[in-house]
């Protein structure tokens, strides 16, 4: 198949075969082509060329109503459930059930306590209002509502994340539960972990191209598949850390901070050079706590103190003007203007210094972010590009490149690598790496605690909101965060 947009070709000819009752995994490199083919499938595009068969037969699928009538369903990264509306009203949004004009609400909600029992969350509520459920049971809303039509093949584009380790497992399980009724599976990961735990076969995008198709899961080594994706051997190896300085001033104090129902007594330092990281469940208050520093919740308890100086509770303004600042877990919806340039996006927090008469000085602003396209290597290298346009990786060096222009001294990292490929990945733990090297605070919140202890030179463990103990990375490992959480999350 190919698509191309404005002149632009997205899909170059990729090939792709889907068995009943496997895991067929797609892997690629951001801006490979992925979410335009799943899209073709589910409806949302359509291709210029190439053909689409469905249990032999050709097929076209003109929007999504018709991938959900042949039996596709499409879950998005983007989870697309309504806050506003119960589980049982998402579940069955679209193909309400109804009898003479009139919703008919216990017999959805019954069909909804049979599909989340299916998932194993029977005690998940059918008029729970989903806005008030975690990003985990969110993700179980949009699958039960996938089930709740007839379908053969189920699309699942990055559902783990979001997830802690024990709600992947509980992922997992799902998954086979469905491939043993012979229902398909197309997994979208950036993990290549989970492709060894969960896959059957793989087809391998890059530049718009299947570079291989139906690839045996078992029988491909990862060093082939990072090849296959990037064209280089890339080692997914963390760099090493800069020694910190014995006289390294602190530059973020954080004492006795508490947020009703979210977390409490949460107390840490960061000195210059120094990488922290926050290891825990999703959930845990993890980046409630990374808000609440900068000032994007109101604390209700405790202080915040930037080089000796104590921030004003609630302030982005005053996080802001004090060095501080933060690339949100949700960078698309909370960080970015995504139809905005790249320029914009760079000097957002710094407008006042690129304002003349009221006015953004605009080749002043382009300037400044052609030098930071430069140093974070951004691609692609045009500062008038929309944001939305670019990868997960280039969007996240974005927020970066925003607070290197306003002189931030303490960078808050929430999921610095969701959603990011492989070969980015590295890119971005350099990146880390260097802006310590040059004497900023960072901490990092990732559920990867993986990439918390590469990261990282002192960790904290988080469960339930408190903090269980903080200790360098180099005397912890994963297993040990593990035992400390699961127990914390239990007492």
């Amino acid at each position: 198949m190919t698509k191309s947009f404005a002149g632009v070709r997205a899909l170059k000819g990729v090939d792709l075969d889907i068995l009943p009752g496997e895991v067929h995994c797609i892997l690629g490199q951001n801006g490979a082509g992925k979410s335009t083919l799943i899209k073709m499938l589910a409806g949302v595009h359509r291709p210029d060329d190439g053909e689409i068969a469905w249990l032999g037969e050709p097929v076209e699928i003109h929007d999504p109503q018709a991938a959900i009538d042949l039996g596709i369903a499409t879950m998005y990264q983007e989870l697309d459930v309504v806050d506003g509306l119960t589980v049982a009203e998402n579940v069955f949004l679209g193909h309400e059930l109804a009898r003479g004009g009139f919703s008919r609400r216990s017999e959805a909600a019954k069909r909804t306590r049979e599909l989340l029992a299916r998932l194993g969350h029977a005690r998940l509520s059918p008029h729970t209002e989903v806005g008030s459920l975690s990003a985990a049971n969110k993700q179980i809303v949009s699958m039960a509502r996938a089930l709740s039509h007839d379908i053969k093949l189920i699309i699942m584009d990055e559902p783990s994340a979001v997830l802690d380790s024990e709600e992947v497992k509980n992922l997992f399980h799902v998954v086979n539960e469905l491939t043993s009724e012979g229902i398909a599976v197309v997994y979208i990961t950036h993990r290549l972990e989970e492709i060894r735990q969960i896959g059957d076969r793989i087809t391998v995008l890059k530049d718009g191209r299947s570079m291989a198709n139906g690839l045996s899961v078992a029988e491909t080594p990862t060093a082939d598949l990072i090849r296959l994706m990037t064209g280089r051997t890339v080692e997914n190896v963390f760099p090493p850390a800069t020694p910190i300085a014995a006289d390294a001033p602190t530059v973020l104090d954080v004492d006795g901070l508490g947020l009703t129902g979210a977390f409490e007594d949460v107390s840490f330092s960061v000195r210059a050079g120094e990488v922290v990281g926050l290891a825990g469940l999703v959930g845990s208050g993890r980046s409630e706590i990374l808000e609440t520093i900068y000032g994007a919740r109101r604390a209700t308890a405790g202080t915040v103190s930037v080089a000796g100086t104590t921030l004003r509770r609630g302030s982005v303004v005053a996080a802001v003007a004090a060095g501080v600042g933060l690339s949100p877990e949700e960078r698309k919806s909370q960080g970015l203007v995504l139809d905005e340039p790249i320029y914009v996006n760079v000097t957002l927090a710094s407008m006042a210094r690129f304002a003349k008469g009221g006015f953004l000085d605009e080749r002043s602003a382009r300037s400044v972010a052609r030098e930071q396209i430069e140093a974070l290597e951004l691609r692609p290298a045009d500062p008038d590009r929309a944001a939305v346009t670019l990868s997960g990786g280039n969007q996240q060096k974005i927020l970066l490149a925003r607070w290197l222009v306003h002189g931030t001294r303490v960078l808050l990292l929430d999921e610095p690598t969701r959603g990011v490929d492989v070969g980015a990945r590295t890119e971005i733990y350099a990146l880390i790496r260097r802006l310590a090297a040059e004497g900023n605070a960072i901490v990092v919140v990732s559920s990867e605690i993986e990439e918390v202890l590469g990261l990282a030179d002192t960790v904290l463990v988080v469960a339930d909101g408190r903090i269980l103990t903080t200790v360098p990375a180099t005397e912890i490992d994963e297993h040990g965060v593990l035992d400390l959480v699961m127990k914390g999350a239990a007492a």
